[in-house]
């Protein structure tokens, strides 16, 4: 049998190439959507919010209503169930029994910020600042001098919530950490990068006008201080002691938009992770009828820092989830049920979980930090990494290649475009995810997601070929 040698190599290019003109078009369509859902979930609380809104529109209902006993749980109905508001799961119920296993995509809806402090309002040399505390891993110059919102909640003692949101109309103000001026930063741009801003030094401008009373009280409040909490007051009802019980977060107050002449990138804030929660999230509405096994989605909060919580991946609440699901499910065929514990266990022993996250696509302006081979090209389509962690592979989840080849024989079926990649050369650095939980409970896991440039800065960019192409991966997947 002859051999042509070309035929035993594997090369990988720009799924632009290969994309038929129908499909160009589904994917700018697809990312019209993306772009919105950026501008308008820009925390966990949003994008749990936006995506339950939706997936009610599409037939979802309210887990909580099969827990209680409302509603029968089977084949064909669609879920959501909402934690704390914070994290999200959603189901659409197969004909199989949960015991048998889920087909579920996981992604995170946190993502790199500011957030206030429980005492944040102070007045200094008459300019109002808020003291912040940054959250997850950012390089802190990133956020000096960009036009930055306000966005969060807040619970009043008496049980009042009050939804917060500033500098994101056309007509809003917005706020600006200030960064110091070349003419007097010799001192500080000899500094390292790390040190350049430090975090007592993220400190929010959010107010320069100040109050004075109309009392002949000389003890009566004036100043920019008083004169920001009569505003806040005004519009929100709020007094200083209120911030105690908020959950305000800081982040750009910039809109996503396309990037470059030809529309084929996307810029915008938060794309890690909210590109892979939204891919996942409408592949799992566009599935038509019953699957055979359940598919579902997990938004989870908190990865950022860890996973901690009782709203992210560590916490059990994932587990529960499937208990439940095996507790209420109610099979066509009838017969003896497995105890709910039992089918719970066997139920996550027998899951296909894809932990969709993104990771770093190589940048020509950087690409010393990347082995070349091995690391994900922007266009090439969804990036699999069968390992994460640091270095030695330290906190990694590593796939088997039993089921790295499962999943790619799965979207070989569908042509779709795929890079099994690593994040950056082995001594540069490394990264985690939320797959190394989903394996502490017996799951077969892989990570995949879209290839991201810019990763956890206030401006991330994707292609928007890589964000169709990661929605068709997890669509075939679920299905």
């Amino acid at each position: 049998m002859s051999i042509n040698i070309k035929d035993l190599e594997f090369k990988r290019e720009s799924a632009w190439y290969s994309m038929t003109d129908e499909q160009k078009k589904d994917a700018h369509d697809f990312s019209v959507g993306y772009i919105d859902f950026l501008n308008n979930a820009k925390t966990e609380r949003e994008s749990v919010n936006v995506m339950v809104a939706e997936a009610v529109k599409n037939g979802f209902v309210d887990f909580r209503r099969v827990m209680s006993g409302e509603l029968r749980l089977e084949p064909g109905m669609k879920v959501y169930h909402v934690n704390r508001g914070k994290a999200l799961i959603m189901a659409v119920i197969g004909r199989e029994s949960p015991e048998k296993g889920l087909n579920m995509v996981g992604a995170h809806i946190d993502a790199p910020r500011l957030d206030f402090r429980p005492n944040p309002l102070y007045e200094d040399h008459d300019i109002a600042l808020v003291k912040t505390h940054y959250y997850g891993g950012i390089k802190k110059y990133q956020w000096v001098s960009v036009p930055l919102a306000i966005h969060g909640v807040i619970t009043k003692t008496d049980g009042t919530r009050i939804d917060v949101k500033l500098g994101e109309k056309d007509d809003d103000t917005v706020y600006v950490i200030n960064d110091l001026l070349p003419h007097l930063a010799y001192d500080q741009v000899e500094k390292k990068a790390s040190e350049v801003i430090s975090g007592e030094n993220l400190n929010l401008v959010i107010g320069s006008v100040p109050y004075k009373s109309d009392s002949a009280d000389k003890d009566a409040p004036k100043g920019v201080k008083a004169n920001i909490l009569r505003l806040l007051f005004e519009k929100y009802g709020i007094t200083e002691k209120d911030f105690n019980f908020a959950e305000l977060e800081i982040v750009p107050a910039l809109e996503a938009k396309y990037v470059g002449l030809d529309k084929g990138m996307i810029g915008g804030y938060a794309q890690d992770d909210r590109v892979c929660a939204y891919t996942a999230f409408r592949a799992l509405l566009d599935i038509d009828g019953i699957p055979e096994r359940t598919a579902a989605c997990y938004f989870s909060d908190k990865e950022e820092i860890g996973s901690v919580g009782n709203t992210g991946a560590r916490a059990n609440w994932l587990a529960n989830f499937i208990l439940e699901i095996c507790q209420a499910y109610v099979s066509p065929e009838g017969g003896k049920k497995t105890d709910p514990g039992v089918a719970c266990a066997r139920s996550m022993e027998n899951t296909r979980f894809l932990s969709a996250d993104v990771t770093a696509a190589l940048d020509p302006t950087f690409s010393d930090v990347s082995e070349p081979r091995n690391t994900a090209y922007c266009g090439m389509g969804i990036a699999f990494e069968k390992y994460t962690g640091h270095k030695g592979k330290s906190g990694a989840s590593e796939a088997s290649c039993e089921f790295v080849s499962y999943v790619a024989s799965v979207l070989d079926s569908e042509s779709v475009p795929w890079q099994l990649t690593e994040m950056g050369k082995l001594d540069k650095g490394g990264g985690g995810t939320i797959a190394q939980y989903m394996t502490d409970l017996g799951m077969d896991v892989i990570d995949c997601g879209t290839p991201v440039l810019g990763m956890h800065s206030p401006y991330e960019v994707t292609s928007k070929a890589d964000v169709y192409w990661t929605y068709r991966a997890y669509r075939v997947f679920l299905k």
